[in-house]
């Protein structure tokens, strides 16, 4: 066997689904990625413009490596809803799939090596500095859709990608997944995750900007979301799927559920998960240990909680907003409580009451403005 099929088989041995080669060089993207960049699409990943040189040419990556051997594995499809209605991501299900590629990456290195493939290596998993979606498509085991995804014939938009650079110059190329001469997804003149984004994020064809989606403000934001996004947020606590569950291309996929298994996270120690998560500030770690959950930090998804329960309301967020507004002890937390109380109970005397003497009490001037903003509308 050659070398590229003995590292295609043996991914294959490990539980992934996808595998391709891409050579190592620019992605075809790189001047769009520059351009987004400079329009300021990232947000506050100021990660990527730090690593810009490194993502522009992976070669730098890694000195001496040759190949960049990618991978893809199915993930869940099932929707992930909370009592009340609140959602989270599907890819949130189960163990954070980093710890669980990045051990396949690890024994598949180990084996390549006792093979004689030769190093050194390097495994990736989406928070390293390469283009992956656009390095994924070179080597032939998806295509980009307009929505910046990644679509698989078999799987859609619903699979995690993994990299593993090597020193072995390998033949690029899909894997027998994806055999050469495969019809590949291709969107046409769809427009269906365009015209759904609750945000409109994606503001032309494969280019999304950060600050408006949802996926971005949910997890990787700090600090307060902007007042006119956060009745679009709708009921996304973590993430978002939107784009993906209008995708024609995923409405087949195989449902990986069972992969990365359940977790606790989505058990609250009393009432619902998503008031729990915003009045039980004891033991965030704890409770959320080995969940991609974890992310946002207690604050950003005690945050993203108060904002959803504005906009699902209940008797039982309303409480949970009420002490969020008086006790906790996070200024963007206490601000997203003001606006979830006018967003889902601004007929009530009482939410007002309470929203007025909290800002006579309120120090933080940050705070008092978002908590102005909100009183004076209009986004609510």
């Amino acid at each position: 066997m050659k070398p590229h099929e003995i590292a295609f088989e043996i991914a294959q041995e490990l539980g992934f689904d996808l595998a391709g080669i891409a050579p190592l060089e620019a992605p075809h993207r790189a001047g769009e990625f520059q351009t987004w960049l400079e329009e300021g699409r990232h947000g506050s990943m100021e990660y990527l413009e730090r690593q810009k040189d490194r993502i522009l040419d992976p070669s730098r990556v890694l000195p001496d490596a040759r190949s960049l051997l990618i991978l893809g594995l199915g993930h869940a499809r099932a929707p992930l809803e909370l009592e009340g209605g609140a959602r989270v991501a599907r890819y949130a299900a189960g163990r954070d799939y980093h710890n669980w590629i990045s051990k396949r990456l690890q024994n598949l290195r180990r084996r390549l090596e006792a093979l004689g493939l030769r190093g050194p290596y390097r495994g990736i998993v989406d928070a390293g500095p390469i283009m992956e979606r656009a390095h994924a498509a070179a080597a032939g085991i998806g295509a980009e859709s307009k929505a910046a995804n990644l679509l698989s014939t078999a799987h859609g938009p619903w699979f995690f990608l993994g990299e593993l650079l090597l020193g072995e110059e390998l033949e690029p190329g899909p894997g027998p997944s994806n055999p050469p001469g495969m019809t590949l997804p291709n969107c046409g003149t769809c427009t269906a995750c365009i015209d759904a984004c609750p945000t409109e994020a994606i503001v032309a064809p494969g280019q999304v900007d950060a600050r408006r989606c949802i996926s971005y403000l949910t997890i990787e934001h700090r600090g307060p979301i902007e007042h006119d996004l956060r009745a679009s947020l709708g009921p996304w606590v973590f993430g978002c799927d939107v784009c993906s569950e209008v995708c024609p291309w995923g409405s087949d996929a195989p449902d990986a559920s069972a992969l990365l298994g359940t977790h606790a996270a989505f058990e609250a120690p009393e009432g619902s998960p998503l008031t729990g998560w915003l009045t039980h500030r004891e033991g965030f770690s704890v409770r959320f240990n080995g969940s991609p959950l974890q992310r946002p930090r207690r604050e950003g998804l005690a945050r993203n909680a108060a904002i959803v329960l504005g906009n699902l309301p209940s008797d039982e967020g309303r409480e949970a907003l009420l002490i969020a507004l008086a006790e906790d002890p996070a200024g963007v937390v206490r601000a997203a409580a003001a606006w979830g109380l006018l967003r889902g109970h601004g007929d009530d005397a009482g939410v007002r009451g309470a929203i007025e003497r909290a800002l006579e009490r309120e120090r933080d001037e940050a705070v008092r403005r978002d908590f102005n903003r909100t009183i004076r509308g209009p986004s609510v």
